[in-house]
Order: structure tokens, then sequence, then C-alpha cells
């Protein structure tokens, strides 16, 4: 599990699309960095530290296409999705070519998006793209499958095992015992 956010880059100029990601990626526990034109995100690309770039092809200054070729000149691993209105098969096999790791055409739905991010950033070696959180010194818990690891012992599942009043917002039941015995 890891205690540190993943940092996403998103590349949009749309200001509605641009935020409504920001809002959907900070809820799921990412570190967020935006540019609105392709020179600002170009900079801030190649400055690196990036979990992951969502890049948008039409922008103003830059077009994705150049951006993703620069980007792929001095990093051949960052992970990069396109985020697009261009569909047709010439433009996903010019942004695919160029080095994106895949290619999402606008409209998209959020939650595919949610999963081919997380697939990529798979990919790239982020075991858990949902990042674990640090409660205090030895005691996290990992978003994804609501376990609690306390002092390195893996804990119960915080939804496995709930009292009668669950559904009216009651604490799970045995949150914080240790499997293994010493908590």
């Amino acid at each position: 599990m890891r205690s540190r956010k993943p940092r996403i880059l998103i590349v949009e100029d749309e200001p509605a699309i641009r935020n409504g990601l920001i809002d959907v990626f900070t809820f799921h526990g990412f570190a967020v960095d935006s540019a609105a034109t392709g020179t600002a995100g170009l900079s801030l690309a190649l400055r690196g530290g990036y979990a992951l770039i969502l890049l948008d092809v039409m922008l103003p200054g830059i077009d994705g296409f150049e951006i993703c070729n620069r980007i792929r000149a001095a990093d051949r691993i960052q992970p990069i999705i396109l985020l697009t209105a261009k569909s047709h098969d010439e433009d996903i096999i010019q942004g695919l070519t160029l080095g994106a790791d895949d290619y999402v055409t606008k409209p998209f739905s959020v939650a595919e998006l949610g999963l081919r991010v997380n697939a990529v950033l798979r990919r790239a070696g982020f075991d858990d793209a949902t990042p674990s959180i640090v409660l205090r010194e030895g005691f996290m818990i990992d978003t994804r499958n609501l376990t609690a690891v306390r002092d390195g012992c893996a804990g119960l599942s915080l939804g496995a095992s709930r009292t009668p009043g669950a559904a009216r917002g009651a604490a799970p039941k045995n949150v914080g015992l240790c499997a293994c015995g010493r908590g």
C-alpha cells in the first residue's frame, strides 16, 4: 500500500471538462495539476513527476499530438491518455503511434475513464491507483478494498461484518482488531 497520492496532470482547454475532471480525480484521492493551454501543459509535463497525464488533443497553442510527441522525446515511459473529440481511425492511430498509452473519445463516461486511468497506472507499476489513507503512525486504511493495516498486520475488512444497524450508519464490528492476534 502507498501513503502518497499519485499526481496527475490534466491538460484540457474546456473549463467545464477540466474542472469536472479535477473534481473527480481529487475526490478519488489523486493530487491534480491542470493547464488550459498546450504551452502551459507542455511546460508542466516536461517538469515530470506525474503518475499520469490526461491530455486533450485540440488545445490552443500546441496541440496534444505535438505535446505527446515532445513528452515521448524526453520520457519514454511517462503514462499518457489522450482525451479528444477526434474519433477518426487516423487520429487514434496517430495518437497511439506517437506513444499515448490510451485514447479516449469525447463524450466519455467518467466511470470508464476512471477504469482506464487505473489500468494505465497498474501497467506503469502502480499496484493500487487509489492511495491508502495513513491515519497515524502504523495505521493505514486501503481505500480500494476497505481493509486496515496496523503495525504491519493486516486487519479485518472494514465492511465485512457489520452490526444489524449498519444500514443506519452504525460502525462495523471488530474494527481495529488485528487478524494476527496482536491487537
